[in-house]
């Protein structure tokens, strides 16, 4: 009997490498690439997010100044900037600039990753207070309802809010650690 080895055709060889190659560029794009262009998505999301809220911050900062106490409106924000030349023409040195480089008010609404709006909230305290006479005879409750003394931004996607809607201590604060 004669031993005489069967070679398999080139074309499978061809196949197989070009099997190989494709399967190797796969795994490139799924374990190095890929987990790469995630982490730089969510790094952006997560700047453009805490810059859009410190803007508003700022916004709110401004309608106190103006009208004593802080909105819960994006409109009212935004229409304190558009009203207000003084405003505009400080832009630059009020706002930060985005992530692309320039400020644009109409996005400060939107959250970049999810596109929902921003949590915008502001308190509500309702205070009583006893009125007695010089003589100590009770006369009456006195209530006062107080809006817009706090207020609180919150990102729907997590990166952060500013402010708090309980403790006057942190009117101003990024959960994030800047100022």
């Amino acid at each position: 009997m004669s031993s005489a080895k069967k070679s398999e055709p080139a074309y499978i060889h061809i196949i197989l490498i070009l099997i190989i190659v494709g399967l190797t560029y796969l795994l490139i794009q799924v374990a190095i690439l890929e987990p790469q262009r995630v982490i730089e998505q969510e790094k952006y999301f997560k700047e453009e997010s805490r810059l859009r809220m410190l803007n508003l911050k700022q916004l709110e900062l401004l309608y106190k100044e103006k009208h004593g106490k802080y909105t819960d409106s994006f409109d009212s924000l935004f229409n304190l900037f558009r009203k207000d030349p003084n405003i505009q023409a400080k832009v630059d040195s009020l706002f930060r600039p985005l992530k692309h480089g320039q400020f644009v008010l109409d996005s400060l609404r939107w959250s970049p990753k999810s596109h929902t709006q921003y949590v915008l909230k502001i308190d509500s305290t309702l205070r009583t207070d006893s009125v007695f006479t010089k003589s100590g005879r009770f006369l009456r409750i006195d209530t006062t309802v107080v809006v817009g003394e706090l207020y609180y931004i919150e990102c729907p996607d997590g990166y952060g809010s500013i402010g708090d809607l309980t403790n006057p201590l942190k009117v101003n604060t990024t959960s994030w650690g800047e100022k």
